[in-house]
């Protein structure tokens, strides 16, 4: 393990009395998230690559802590070995992701709609402000709720607010089995199902369409998981472990090409949207990948019509706002927010929104 956090310290505090902004960079796979601008170019750079180690993990308390820095390949190689998983299945964009970087986008994997968030499952942090000062937030157990409400802003802000030196995270035990269902049906006839399936007890744990078929995962216990597998029928997927890993890292077929990927966060009984291009159907149909040209306006429209908000997330003009337009009292907040753990705003300026 590599603690790094006095020389991070001391380079925020440079930063803070100089006004030079920070580019904080971890493993350095997810740089092509938020917005893009010559400023950023200039910023300096604050690397957590090397403040990477697991901290503590209790498997009996289904709790681990580690450096912001550390990979996510390290952790889910450590739990891999006492059965058990990161529920949220972090998407890996390349083999340097960090765990740091995965709660600062708040990403999470097919699982999201049954096995929560990254920000349902963090327990605590510590974290650099912009004035130098290192923070604790939360705790380390799963009762503890003492500014658990701190460490879940982190989850989305692209270190706006702060630099993440340490997460402490609840982790659970591995399915004892798991199933994969095919069918092939229309994108109106998946969404129709998949919340037909979503809305009863059992153990789905993934729902997803894509190129006409729908797949449904099952996991849990044998028991439950064969008993549903019979009531529901379709095609038993082989190698599925493959497709929920490529589905899940954005190495699917649908997500190849240089084209603008957008991706909605909608209500997952809205219908299919009227775009010029082919969509992906996931969490369930709570979240919809478009791959096409288009407008933020245009989109915002189509987001707003289904319940929910659209992000430019890869590719395309990403100078401009990649991010769906938020109300004004929001965006206040937001303002706030970032003057009181940044007040003179060095932490990653305009990353996230133009105005932030």
């Amino acid at each position: 393990m590599a603690d790094m956090t006095k020389q991070l310290e001391a380079e925020v505090l440079a930063a803070y009395e100089a006004g030079q902004a920070l580019n904080i960079v971890g493993g350095g796979s997810k740089g092509f998230l938020g917005r893009e601008t010559a400023e950023r170019a200039e910023h300096q750079v604050l690397n957590l690559s090397e403040h990477s180690g697991i901290v503590s993990y209790q498997p009996v308390e289904l709790v681990l802590t580690a450096l912001a820095g550390t990979s996510l390949n390290e952790i889910e190689a450590a739990l891999d070995e006492q059965g058990q998983m990161l529920a949220f299945e972090p998407p890996h964009f390349g083999a340097t992701d960090t765990i740091g970087g995965t709660l600062a986008c708040n990403l999470s994997g097919p699982a999201r709609p049954w096995g929560g968030s990254v920000r349902d499952h963090v327990l605590g942090i510590r974290l650099i402000n912009g004035m130098g000062e290192h923070l604790r937030f939360g705790g380390q157990v799963m009762k503890n709720v003492a500014g658990y409400d701190v460490s879940r802003l982190q989850a989305g802000a692209m270190g706006t607010l702060g630099v993440i030196t340490e997460i402490s995270l609840k982790v659970m035990p591995k399915p004892a089995h798991t199933v994969t269902l095919t069918q092939a049906i229309s994108a109106d006839e998946a969404i129709t199902l998949m919340n037909k399936r979503a809305g009863v007890a059992k153990p789905l744990t993934a729902a997803c369409w894509v190129d006409g078929v729908l797949y449904l995962r099952l996991a849990g216990a044998r028991a439950a998981v064969e008993a549903t597998q019979t009531q529901w029928g379709g095609d038993v997927l082989e190698e599925a472990d493959a497709f929920w890993r490529k589905l899940r890292d954005q190495q699917h077929e649908f997500f190849a090409g240089d084209e603008p990927l957008w991706r909605f966060s909608v209500k997952p009984t809205a219908a299919l949207a009227e775009l010029d291009g082919d969509q992906l159907l996931d969490w369930g149909g709570a979240q919809r990948w478009y791959r096409g040209e288009g407008r933020l306006g245009m989109m915002q429209l189509i987001a707003t019509e289904a319940g929910g908000q659209v992000s430019l997330f890869r590719g395309g003009g990403r100078s401009d706002e990649v991010a769906h337009t938020q109300p004004e009292v929001l965006q206040r907040i937001q303002i706030q927010l970032k003057q009181r753990f940044d007040p003179k705003g060095i932490f990653n300026p305009g990353r996230v929104y133009g105005w932030l």
